[in-house]
């Protein structure tokens, strides 16, 4: 049973690595514009930039959106270390819960996100990115459950 609590934690834990990389450095080549939190420029990324505008809260975009993105980055790197892990859970839980707040709150951020930031486009994910936090929320939760801990030993 701990074997299979073991692959089942390192597989949650790198689901949640990848994501969350992806989301703030993208190591792919041509990352698409207004998706790359830390290397959009400013005013660029689609979600803090309509969070900005939704709120009137200037500080989204750049600065909440850089905060987040090494709240990510962090959460990540204690994912990948077995002994950290539980914290870096614990702290996944709570980026993807402000997420999915955000997503709640149409005058926040709204259940389906724009996909281009030009005036007059109306066209959106269809809900895409508020189901994959919703994924990764749930993904954060049950590693902070079945991760073995050293009592487990």
């Amino acid at each position: 049973m701990r074997l299979l609590r073991h692959l089942a934690s390192w597989a949650l834990a790198l689901f949640l690595i990848f994501m969350f990389v992806q989301a703030t450095i993208h190591p792919l080549p041509n990352p698409p514009i207004g998706q790359v939190k830390l290397f959009d420029a400013s005013g660029e990324n689609i979600v803090f930039v309509t969070m900005a505008q939704k709120t009137g809260i200037g500080l989204m975009e750049p600065t909440g959106r850089v905060l987040v993105a090494l709240a990510e980055l962090l959460a990540a790197l204690c994912l990948l270390l077995p002994t950290l892990r539980r914290f870096g859970a614990l702290l996944s839980f709570l980026i993807l819960a402000g997420a999915v707040t955000a997503h709640l709150m149409p005058n926040v951020l709204g259940r389906e996100v724009p996909v281009s930031l030009m005036p007059g486009e109306t066209a959106t994910d269809g809900g895409q990115l508020f189901a994959l936090s919703i994924a990764m929320l749930t993904a954060s939760l049950l590693v902070l459950v079945i991760h073995p801990g050293k009592k487990d030993a």
